[in-house]
């Protein structure tokens, strides 16, 4: 891997640890040094290894040198208490460094004590939802404010008052009661749905597919599964379901960066590891009463997984995404529940269904009703494409649209 690649890549899968261990040393209220040495510790790595070469352990190196500014930001900080300020600093005996566990159970231990601190009941959702990813996943203003579809000056001031507000009602990074974990838990999987939904369609972006921020994802989602008081079935769920969409990953773009739909993917591209323990999680994820919309999602996704054009895997998915909009409604669910119904019913019922909906600012609810007139209106499908066109932002999804115009266009 290219230094210009590696160190993006290490940016997703070790700044959140480091902050994370870094935010435990320095207590929650301190976060922001945390991500600052972590920030600096990155900004040492572009400059040291465009310079020096990448070093023989990179993942080491990082450690490393974010142990030391630390060390040395915890000496800078009590002589300027003792000499500025006059305060008497309790010294560590002599010879006894400050300690810093960098430990694997340590890191795994901090960044699930951080999933829990950030997604505090005292915060709301969105707020929740923003400062995890600014600070697990390592997001920046801009991606957040994308993800939210929202200004950033807006999630600036969100993540301000969530930062003043973890400070004002002193939350510790420590793993919840056991009677709170359910009720946190909840925040946590919302952040890490939405987390994969980011890096499995960037609309902001000419970007179609962001891998490392799917895996991100799916590795945070993985270390609730193997923490004995966070392994329930919706964790369990939502792990399945994001196995079911990374299964198709190399499926979904062609060589020249191109969206390809499902019904035109080569399933041989498709994962089959991923699909086998999609449906492990999914085992894992039926025993009990409970039913989450991640349970429902994940059936779902588990039918998208079978590339026979059926009726019967059509039925099963328009009946899950009823039982979806009936136990947590979404218009998006409701626009993908009208692709099903045409394939497991008509076209023309499907249409007065998606009509209903009136998401004219969407463009995919402009894409699906061009998808539902071809054959039984094209000038109206074309119409409908244009629309499409005209709101799409990733170059992936004005391509494809174009090509269909022009098809269509062609035919007219």
């Amino acid at each position: 891997m290219e230094n210009q690649e590696l160190i993006p890549h290490l940016f997703r899968t070790e700044y959140r640890k480091i902050t994370a261990v870094l935010s435990k040393t320095f207590g929650l209220e301190h976060i922001e040094i945390a991500q600052d040495i972590a920030s600096d510790t990155f900004l040492q790595a572009s400059e040291m290894w465009g310079i020096k070469g990448v070093p023989d352990n990179p993942v080491a190196w990082l450690y490393t040198v974010a142990r030391n500014k630390t060390l040395d930001y915890l000496r800078r900080d009590k002589l300027f208490k003792e000499k500025v300020t006059g305060q008497v600093v309790r010294s560590s005996p002599p010879g006894e460094e400050i300690d810093i566990d960098l430990s694997a159970r340590n890191i795994t231990d901090s960044q699930l004590q951080m999933m829990f601190a950030i997604c505090h009941p005292s915060l709301p959702v969105e707020s929740q939802i923003g400062l995890a990813l600014n600070v697990l996943c390592g997001f920046g203003i801009s991606e957040i404010a994308s993800a939210f579809l929202t200004s950033k000056e807006t999630i600036n001031k969100r993540l301000y008052r969530a930062r003043e507000k973890l400070r004002t009602e002193e939350v510790k990074m420590e793993f919840p009661a056991e009677s709170d974990i359910e009720s946190r838990l909840e925040a946590v999987l919302k952040t890490l749905y939405l987390l994969f939904n980011e890096g499995f369609y960037s609309a902001g972006k000419d970007i179609t597919l962001r891998k490392d921020v799917c895996i991100e994802a799916m590795w945070l989602t993985k270390m609730l599964t193997e923490n004995a008081g966070t392994d329930s079935p919706p964790v369990n769920a939502l792990l399945a379901l994001m196995c079911f969409h990374a299964s198709r990953f190399e499926a979904r773009t062609n060589p020249q960066g191109e969206t390809v739909l499902y019904q035109d993917q080569d399933e041989s591209l498709w994962d089959a590891t991923l699909i086998c323990r999609g449906e492990n999680y999914l085992n894992r994820a039926s025993v009990g009463q409970q039913l989450s919309r991640y349970h429902l999602e994940a059936a779902i996704g588990y039918w998208h997984t079978i590339k026979a054009d059926t009726p019967e895997k059509w039925e099963h998915i328009l009946q899950y995404y009823n039982q979806l909009l009936i136990l947590e409604y979404s218009p998006i669910a409701a626009l993908n529940r009208t692709y099903a119904l045409a394939k497991a019913r008509s076209k023309r019922e499907a249409i007065c269904e998606a009509e209903k909906l009136n998401l004219a600012g969407n463009h995919l609810y402009h894409s699906l009703l061009g998808e539902l007139y071809l054959g039984i209106d094209d000038r109206k499908a074309l119409e409908c494409f244009n629309a499409s066109l005209s709101l799409a932002k990733s170059r992936a999804d004005r391509l494809l649209l174009a090509e269909k115009i022009r098809r269509i266009g062609e035919t007219c």
